[in-house]
């Protein structure tokens, strides 16, 4: 009797070391795993291209003022062309193309004989596009200088688009938040 105990505590030794072995390496597996899925959600980037309109819901408008209603947007690596349509209160649209690099090179367009100089940059985290803008006018005293600073960010599943801005003109400034449902 006392050699069965003996050889069954043995082999409930040698079976508990198998189960905390198993055990081990199932968990190192799963962290692994887990570690893993993690590194390569945080190292996607941010997808803004696409179609995106306006929701007036959301979106405080001015009264007067002209309003970006629509945009085009194709990112690549190292770029970001858009096609703007802003619009008035009447309905009418002023459409543009722009294409930007996204180092902070300094890109040119005339729109409606209006220069416009601008940059564009990623954030680190690839989330966020800054943009910055002056475009040159004339107004009611000679020409004038209306400095736009925006910040785009993809909210809602990559479904909604926020357009964080500041313009400035003629003393005054103008803040506010658009947002954007993807149309395509």
């Amino acid at each position: 009797m006392t050699r069965i105990y003996i050889i069954l505590h043995i082999n409930n030794k040698t079976n508990l070391k198998y189960i905390i072995m198993k055990t081990n390496s199932i968990l190192t597996l799963i962290s692994l795993l887990i570690f893993l899925t993690s590194i390569t959600a945080f190292a996607q980037k941010t997808d803004f291209s696409g179609e995106w309109k306006i929701n007036k819901e959301k979106s405080l408008l001015g009264e007067s003022q002209l309003f970006l209603s629509r945009i085009k947007m194709q990112l690549k690596a190292d770029s970001l062309l858009t096609t703007r349509v802003y619009e008035n209160v009447n309905g009418e649209e002023y459409p543009f193309d722009e294409n930007l690099s996204l180092n902070g090179k300094e890109g040119n367009i005339v729109i409606f004989e209006m220069p416009r100089k601008s940059t564009a940059t990623r954030s680190d985290n690839y989330a966020t596009i800054l943009i910055n803008s002056t475009t040159t006018f004339n107004g009611n005293n000679g020409q004038e200088d209306m400095i736009a600073k925006e910040s785009w960010k993809v909210q809602g599943e990559g479904q909604i688009l926020a357009l964080e801005f500041s313009n400035k003109m003629s003393g005054n400034e103008t803040k506010g938040t658009y947002f954007y449902d993807k149309v395509k």
